[in-house]
């Protein structure tokens, strides 16, 4: 496996139907609950509710270190600005703290107290120390990596889901069928826009900004993933051909030039629709349980997606007929 030799790829839709399994990895005997990359694509991490917290070389395609949080549980982790750290949530029923976990030593930086309840989302700003995170408690909190010291708080009707744009100036909430858009330098002045999302009720349980930040994306706990236009709201795609059977939390994830939109599914397969012309483009098959984590690689064509296992996606080369075709 060579994850670099993706770098620079253009995506197509001949190139994602040629996506296959690269490497599998079987280690974590529970299901996988959350995936991050670095910014440079490098890594990746993966929290299980096995209580482990793994760390891959995306460039080799291996399996770097395992940590465990035995105690506390861990999910939902996201890389900070810094390769070696990530947070983290607890998932043990009782704790509900943030832990900020330097992967280098094993040693955690710091603590992040005040929700009651779990912590579903969590979302790092990409322009300064400061994340966001939102609890099952229907609150919103932000928080500044250099002091354990909540720095505002937002309260919902329903566990929100959070974001940050792409250049930092942006958050966005959703919740209760709505997505609502904040500044972070006002954010107590409440939303300076709200996106009502039409249909049936649902939770929110994943939602991103594009890379080119004009479109948001809105995963579910139903068989619903929506994208949203991020300027004025406008419902640009409703995607319902995803199988959860179990209400189980599914992820939705960007390709990295804002073009494609890929989804798990309870099946084990993995949807990716095109954004510019909402068809669907791809099934991939490949996971033996439910597919709960899937995340595209910012600098290559590389996907990760999990059940128990971790699946790392690459493009096949051209068969010498394709090649033939295209010449």
């Amino acid at each position: 496996m060579n994850g670099a030799a993706t770098r620079g790829m253009k995506l197509d839709d001949n190139v994602v139907r040629s996506m296959a399994r690269a490497k599998v990895f079987k280690e974590n005997v529970a299901p996988i609950n959350s995936v991050d990359f670095t910014t440079s694509g490098d890594w990746a991490v993966t929290t299980s509710d096995d209580d482990s917290i793994r760390v891959y070389n995306c460039l080799a395609g291996t399996l770097h270190r395992t940590l465990y949080s035995k105690k506390y549980g861990c999910s939902t982790a996201r890389f900070t600005h810094h390769s070696n750290n990530i947070i983290y949530a607890s998932k043990n029923g009782w704790d509900e703290t943030i832990r900020y976990h330097s992967l280098h030593d094993n040693r955690y930086l710091m603590y992040f107290k005040g929700h009651r309840e779990s912590v579903v989302s969590l979302s790092m700003s990409p322009s300064n120390d400061t994340f966001l995170s939102g609890s099952v408690d229907k609150t919103v909190r932000m928080w500044d990596l250099r002091t354990p010291l909540c720095q505002g708080l937002l309260r919902s009707t329903g566990p929100p889901a959070v974001a940050y744009d792409p250049d930092g100036l942006v958050f966005a909430v959703s919740y209760s069928n709505a997505m609502r858009l904040y500044d972070p330098r006002s954010f107590d002045n409440g939303p300076f826009a709200t996106f009502i999302i039409e249909g049936p009720r649902f939770e929110s349980s994943h939602i991103k900004f594009s890379p080119d930040g004009k479109n948001l994306l809105l995963a579910t706990n139903e068989k619903l993933v929506v994208v949203l236009d991020a300027f004025n709201g406008d419902q640009r795609h409703t995607f319902t051909n995803l199988t959860n059977n179990y209400s189980i939390i599914q992820e939705a994830s960007w390709s990295p030039d804002s073009q494609y939109i890929l989804a798990g599914s309870s099946d084990g397969t993995i949807h990716v629709w095109s954004v510019i012309t909402g068809n669907e483009v791809a099934v991939w098959e490949g996971h033996p349980g439910p597919v709960s984590v899937v995340k595209w690689s910012p600098r290559a064509s590389l996907v990760a997606s999990g059940c128990t296992n971790l699946v790392l996606w690459l493009p096949t080369p051209p068969t010498s007929d394709q090649q033939q075709q295209h010449t």
